[in-house]
Parts: structure tokens; C-alpha cells; sequence
């Protein structure tokens, strides 16, 4: 009996009406897929589409229990056990080693490496099992609020959630990565005797492995397979001044004016949500944006971009809900009454799955703001964040929310990149606060959602953007000072700031915002309270001592354009990682693989953020195979050792790998 065929330059397997499918998918890697009683469907996840298939090499074994398919770098040995006819693929490297390797059945155990349990509809809960090597060190995974470097021994909820992003891809000391291709809601668990991953709902197995000697390859790998970011505009280099919220036109442009008068660079000025009237209307609300288009032209004569919030919430009341839900251009519930967030009214969100969805609010987008000249987007509650996350309720154009909930945040990003594409953009950035595998493409820029301003929340944040970058999302920031909590006039909060704001001028971009304490209530005409305004939220907000500290790291920013500019090229053609983690850089230093709260900003500067609450000082391992140059201090240190380095208010510890981009040296002293 002979259990493999090659077909169409996959190896497939057949048994007792399972149907597996290993394919060549781009170089070095794998695509790996499973159906029960069907055959196997080409679905719309992460993975861009291929051509043609090529490049594999496929053995089969005559006794037709065992084979073997190749492509480059690794292969996958396919083997059907003697108990139960089970399979179990084991994917190893060019030398033979195993990278990755599939549950046993156990013999009389019967345990199934590749689970479907059957649910009502014709899908299928789905657990795929994996050999655990308990020295592993997992990186990447999207954004989980938590100081964790190494996801080994973690579980994982796969869903998003406000500061949440769900992006199941990581990079494996033992030189793979591993794509789980499946937007279902589900989770995974990198347990120290197996991995699971589990679907809630799905009706197939996907997913794609790669073998890479470094980091570096992996990531490309990655972003070939899945999509690269655009080039980053100019724009996006230098500061972003931002707040919750400008409420008014004449707010917006003292603002801008201010900026200028104090000869205080500004690259793009945001505009927060609530300046429409309704949820879904998508356009200025004329009480408080008299004349928006004098508004953008007179930024733009500052030098300065209008970036708009765009929320997928629709009001019960917004112009446009009638039409859209007649259209069925709209998120539904299974059960209920459809009210999916409850916010200032009854809202439900738009179907940013739904192409017909895409268009009418393109459409709607383009003329309310893109014909004022608006031609950058801050795409917020982008989850969706449901009012309750009960994920089995809800139902989009593509399918049940358990199905295929995760890429929601990746067609909002889409809904926005193709329209100011089909408009002759090229060079696109849309803020956007989730992201699932291959938003890079779409020009997401990611942040981290609505964070507490506290140091605890600040630590996390190195450590998301780290993951982030190693999820194949190279554009990613934070609000400087944390969204929550902070009051502008609290000096232990003006503190937290200037040390946020230190950490901000190395991030792929570089933007305060934040819900500063007190909050102004703001009524309008007709007598509705309306969303209120934070207190102040400008550089010169924040008192003589931080002022200085906050405009000279803004200078320093515009210095490294250069620098940043080459690292956002670099992003674009290979999929590196801007903010990277201290391993990805210097792979053959084991003491790089464990550190949460410093990191390389390119492969020049070393980032060591001051997190902690009164400190003044810290602790800097410097990775070996280099030299090092404090900056600001003029002292040079071999690599392969941990120092302890000052850090005056003024200046965060920085360095430069073998004195490059020097000039940082002289800004900081």
C-alpha cells in the first residue's frame, strides 16, 4: 500500500480521509496543510500567493511508508507509524538536524499530532502537536502586555484585543521560524514537553516553516512570503505631536503655529477621534471644523501633515448606518441585540473583510478628508475592540469571527493602503492600533494600544516592540508617556515622560500622545456632551526641566534622518526589523537571547531606556564581537561585558557599535 503521490509539486499523503499537503513555498520553506474528508482549499490568510511551485525535491520510498521532500535549506520526512497508520513529519535543516518535529502517536496512547474534533456547521476544533525541545528560545508572536523575552513555557490567547495584536510567527533559536497560517481564534501553548496550537473553528490545518542560520534570513524569508512594508514617507522620520484631544480648528493650528514660532521641528499633526459628530459619519463635524480644507492647506504651508483618526464604529445614528446595513456592509451578531460597542451610543463596526465594505468607505474617506488634502490615516479600534470579546458571537463577511476573526486588523489596513494606492500614493503609512500577519504590506504602522502611564507598562512596551519586529512588523511606537493615567502637571509623571520620550526618538517613529489628566468636558451647540479634551500635551506642557531634555532629543531625531531613513529602506527591501532584538544582530552571543529592556536600533545604536522609577543608573551588557562608544561620554568599552552606566536625567544610555553615527556622541554631551 502506498500512502504519498507527488502532485503538481506538492507531496501529498492520504489516510482514511485525511489529506495532507506539503509544499515548496518560497526559499528555504515549507507549506504544510490538512483536510479532513475534502480536498485541500486555497484560503485567503497570510501567506502571499504563489506563481507557480518550484524548486522541490520529492523522494518516495517503495515501500510507500516513508517520504521525503526538499527544498534548499530544509525538508520535511514524512513517516506513517505502524500503530494506527498515524503520520509524523519531522523537518530538519541542510546538515540533517531537527528543526522541528511532530508528536508520535504513542502507540497505544493514539495520540494524534494533527486533532479535528468536529463542530456543529462543518468545521472543525483543531490541535496540531509538536515535539517540545525544552533549550529553546521562542521570539516574536505579535504584541502580549507581559516583560517576557523568551515565549518558551508562555501560553497565548491567538485573539486581539485592545493593546493586544495576535500575529502567530516566531523565530526559533534552533535557526527556524514558523508561521501558524490560520486566523481563527484560538491559542497556543510552548509548554516544556510540547507545543500546541489550537483553532477554535477552522475547516483546515496551515501552516509554513522556514530554516534560516540566522535571524536575519528567517525574517526575510518571512516578509518575502507574506508581503514587505512600503517605504516609509519622509514624513514618517520625523515628530509626531498628538493628543486626546484637539477638538477644534483654531486648537490645531495655535498648536502648529506655537511649533513654529519656538523653531521646533513637526512633522505631522493628529487630529484624535471625535471630530465628526457621529460614529460612521467620516468627516468633520462643521461646529468645530468651520473649513478643514484651510485647515490642512495652512498646515501644509507649516510643513507640517494632517494625519485624521478613522474609527470602523457605525452609530445608530450616523448618516450613513441606514445604507450600510441595507448594503450588508456590516458586522453582525449571531444572537441579540446588535450593539457590538457601546460608546457615546449604539454601535456596531463596519466589514472591513467585506471588499464591497472597503470601497464604500474608501469612497466616503476620499472625499471627506483625501480631497482636502489629507493623505495619512490613524485607523484606531482596530481589533475590533467589541464592547464584550465574545468572539463566537459575531460574524463577518469572511466568515464566523471564531473562524477567521484575526485578520480583521490586516483588511482594515488593506480598506486604506488600496484606496490611496488606486489615488497614486506610493509611499503609505497609516497609523493603526492591531495588526495580523502580512499588515506590513499594507502600510501599517502599529502602536500599542491604550496603556497604563506607568513604568511597569513602559518595560512592557520595549519588550512588545521587540516581538513586534520579530513578527514581521517593522513599523511600530508607542504613545510616549503611556495613554492612561498621566497628569500633566505631576512632576513624578513629568519624569516618567522625559524617559518615555528618550525611548520614543528611537522608535521606527517617534509620537506623544496620551489622555492627560484633567480631562476638559466639552458640550456643543444643541446642549449633547460631547468627547472631552485632555490637558496639555505639548513638549512645552511639561516644565523648565523636561523642556530642554524633550527638544533637544527632537533635534536629535532630525540629525538621524539619514540613519532612519536608511533603516526604514532596509525594512522595505528585506524585512528587517527597525527596532531589533540585541540576538538578531549579534546571533552567536548567547547572553544577547534573554534581555527585555534594551535593544539595537538598527545595526548601529544600542538602546538601554531608563524604566524603572528614581533610577539614574543601569546595567548595559554590551554583546562581544564589538566595540562600544557611550555617547555623551566619550568612553569606549570592549564588547562581552555588563557595565553600569550613569544616566542623568538628560540623557538615556546609548551606544554606538564601533563609533558609528558619532555624531550622537557630541549631541548628548
Amino acid at each position: 500500500m502506498n500512502y504519498f503521490s507527488e502532485e503538481n509539486g506538492s507531496l501529498i499523503f492520504r489516510e482514511n480521509g485525511e489529506t495532507v499537503m506539503v509544499t515548496p513555498w518560497g526559499t528555504n520553506s515549507l507549506r504544510v496543510r490538512s483536510a479532513i474528508l475534502g480536498e485541500i482549499k486555497e484560503t485567503e490568510a497570510a501567506l502571499l500567493p504563489k506563481e507557480e511551485i518550484s524548486g522541490g525535491v520529492i523522494h518516495l520510498e517503495e515501500d510507500g511508508m516513508s517520504a521525503v521532500i526538499t527544498n534548499g535549506a530544509i525538508a520535511a520526512k514524512l513517516i506513517v507509524q505502524p500503530w494506527g497508520r498515524a503520520l509524523q513529519i519531522t523537518f530538519t535543516d541542510a546538515d540533517g538536524k531537527v528543526l522541528l518535529q511532530e508528536i508520535e502517536n504513542g502507540g497505544a496512547l493514539q495520540l494524534k499530532a494533527r486533532q479535528f474534533k468536529t463542530l456543529p456547521g462543518g468545521s472543525f476544533r483543531l490541535k496540531a502537536s509538536f515535539i517540545s525541545d525544552p533549550k529553546e528560545k521562542i521570539y516574536g508572536m505579535g504584541q502580549y502586555q507581559q516583560e517576557r523575552m523568551n515565549l518558551k513555557g508562555c501560553s497565548l490567547e491567538l485573539a486581539h484585543r485592545n493593546s493586544q495584536a495576535s500575529i502567530p510567527f516566531y523565530v526559533s533559536s534552533l535557526c527556524y521560524g514558523f508561521l501558524w497560517n490560520n486566523p481563527a481564534i484560538g491559542e497556543v501553548h510552548f509548554g516544556l514537553n510540547t507545543t500546541q496550537w489550537v483553532a477554535e473553528s477552522t475547516r483546515q490545518l496551515d501552516y509554513w516553516i522556514t530554516a534560516g542560520d540566522t535571524p536575519a534570513k528567517i525574517m526575510e524569508a518571512y516578509a518575502d512570503a507574506t508581503g514587505k512594508a512600503p517605504m516609509m514617507p519622509e514624513y514618517g522620520l520625523g515628530f509626531w505631536q498628538c493628543k486626546l484631544r484637539y477638538y477644534n480648528q483654531e486648537q490645531v493650528l495655535d498648536i502648529a503655529k506655537e511649533y513654529k514660532k519656538r523653531d521646533i521641528p513637526l512633522d505631522v499633526l493628529v487630529i484624535d477621534y471625535y471630530h465628526w459628530k457621529r460614529c460612521g459619519d467620516w468627516r468633520f463635524d462643521e461646529e468645530y471644523f468651520p473649513a478643514p480644507e484651510k485647515m490642512v492647506q495652512k498646515l501644509k504651508e507649516l510643513g507640517i501633515e494632517t494625519m485624521v483618526s478613522i474609527w470602523p464604529q457605525v452609530d445608530w445614528r450616523s448618516e450613513n448606518y441606514e445604507e450600510m446595513k441595507q448594503q450588508g456592509l456590516l458586522v453582525k451578531i449571531n444572537a441579540g441585540i446588535d450593539v457590538q460597542m457601546d460608546f457615546h451610543g449604539n454601535n456596531v463596526f463596519m466589514d472591513a473583510t467585506n471588499p464591497r465594505t472597503r470601497k464604500y468607505v474608501w469612497e466616503k474617506c476620499r472625499k471627506n478628508y483625501g480631497s482636502l488634502g489629507i493623505q495619512t490615516f490613524w485607523l484606531d479600534e482596530a481589533e475590533p475592540e467589541f464592547t464584550t470579546y465574545d468572539f463566537e458571537n459575531y460574524r463577518y463577511f469572511a466568515g464566523p469571527v471564531a473562524e477567521v476573526g484575526n485578520i480583521y486588523p490586516r483588511e482594515y489596513a488593506r480598506l486604506f493602503y488600496e484606496g490611496q494606492k488606486l489615488d497614486g500614493q506610493e509611499e503609505i503609512v497609516n497609523l493603526i492600533r492591531c495588526a495580523w500577519a502580512g499588515s506590513q504590506r499594507y502600510g501599517a504602522l502599529v502602536w500599542s494600544g491604550d496603556i497604563m502611564s506607568t513604568y511597569e507598562d513602559f518595560r512592557k512596551q520595549i519588550c512588545a516592540g521587540i516581538h513586534m519586529g520579530l513578527s514581521g512588523i517593522p513599523w511600530w511606537t508607542t504613545d510616549i508617556g503611556g495613554f492612561h493615567g498621566g497628569v500633566t502637571k505631576d512632576e513624578d509623571f513629568r519624569r516618567l515622560l522625559v524617559r518615555w520620550f528618550q525611548f520614543g526618538t528611537f522608535c521606527p517613529v517617534m509620537r506623544i500622545h496620551g489622555c492627560r489628566q484633567p480631562v476638559e468636558q466639552i458640550v456643543d451647540a444643541s446642549g449633547e456632551v460631547r468627547e472631552g479634551t485632555g490637558a496639555d500635551n505639548e513638549i512645552w506642557s511639561y516644565g523648565k526641566e523636561a523642556y530642554p531634555i524633550l527638544v533637544k532629543h527632537i533635534r536629535i531625531r532630525e540629525r538621524m534622518r539619514d540613519y532612519t531613513r536608511s533603516l526604514m529602506k532596509e525594512a522595505h527591501e528585506t524585512g528587517a526589523p527597525v527596532i531589533r532584538a540585541m540576538f538578531y544582530e549579534f546571533p552567536e552571543d548567547a547572553s544577547c537571547y534573554d534581555i527585555t529592556d534594551a535593544y539595537m536600533f538598527g545595526s548601529d545604536v544600542l538602546v538601554a531606556p531608563i524604566c524603572h522609577e528614581n533610577a539614574y543608573s543601569r546595567t548595559v551588557y554590551l554583546p562581544k564581537g564589538a566595540k562600544w562608544l557611550h555617547a555623551g561620554t566619550g568612553i569606549w568599552y570592549e564588547g562581552g561585558r555588563t557595565i553600569v552606566a550613569d544616566a542623568p536625567l538628560e540623557r538615556m544610555p546609548l551606544f554606538l557599535r564601533e563609533g558609528r553615527q558619532a555624531y550622537l556622541d557630541e549631541m548628548l554631551r
